[in-house]
């Protein structure tokens, strides 16, 4: 048994610099953006979310920009199986994540928890 819900929106960007998409984005959302001085942030930031909501994290990609989701759980091999047999394909492992592709053709990503309440929420599934 392991548990699993939405974490995360990931706003895709193919941006020459990631402030091209923050600022967009800080602007039509009405958010602020969170930036940071590691190493990451000239490809990573999110925006400041209330807590019982999913996170928006903006990304910088070398492909076209889209909008995929995050799933977080306390089991990824798990998660990962229980997706694949509800139609979901594996596309790219990474060690902290998986990329996978649903049915529909959206990908999204299997990921280790993100939201601090994840302890805490009751979306259980039993595998």
């Amino acid at each position: 048994m392991h548990k699993s819900r939405l974490a995360a929106l990931v706003i895709d960007s193919k941006v020459n610099d990631i402030e091209e998409a923050n600022n967009f984005w800080e602007l039509a959302l009405g958010m602020q953006c969170v930036r940071s001085s590691e190493d990451w942030a000239s490809r990573y930031s999110h925006l400041k979310t209330p807590s019982d909501q999913p996170q928006i994290l903006i990304q910088k990609v070398d492909h076209e920009s889209r909008v995929h989701l995050d799933i977080e759980t306390d089991n990824i091999p798990a998660e990962v199986e229980r997706l694949k047999s509800i139609g979901a394909t594996v596309v790219e492992e990474f060690e902290r994540w998986t990329v996978m592709q649903a049915p529909t053709g959206h990908r999204f990503c299997v990921v280790k928890p993100q939201r601090e309440d994840f302890k805490d929420s009751d979306n259980v599934n039993v595998w």
